[in-house]
């Protein structure tokens, strides 16, 4: 598992929907689909309709591979702060039952508004 308590995924950028979709569409559920892909430079975010797919690349190979899912359902609450004029970049705080907070920061092309919505979506 991801060590959460110290970690920052940090400038996630957008990726295309099948970048890590043969890695995780085996572990998907009846009717999730992927909302939208990141990746660092080597590890990933998905985020689908339905939960968190944090993606930790490990190894000189990147065959080994740590995958830690975070259900929307255990999201208690989230910040979302866009990018500006000089701080270019945006981030999503998500504070979860049991992990604390978890940080991910998006280059500024990110759309961080269509994460949210997707959360609010589960959430509410």
């Amino acid at each position: 598992m991801i060590d959460f308590e110290n970690a920052e995924f940090l400038k996630l950028r957008p990726v295309k929907d099948d970048a890590f979709e043969s890695l995780i569409r085996p572990m998907f559920v009846a009717g999730e689909e992927i909302v939208q892909c990141f990746q660092t430079v080597r590890d990933g975010v998905v985020f689908t309709n339905k939960r968190i797919f944090a993606i930790n690349i490990q190894g000189l190979t990147g065959k080994k591979k740590d995958f830690t899912i975070l259900p929307y359902g255990k999201i208690q609450a989230f910040s979302v702060e866009t990018s500006g004029v000089l701080d270019l970049d945006s981030e999503l705080d998500l504070w979860f039952s049991g992990l604390g907070c978890i940080k991910f920061e998006f280059v500024s092309n990110a759309d961080v508004a269509m994460i949210a919505k997707t959360i609010s979506e589960q959430l509410l």
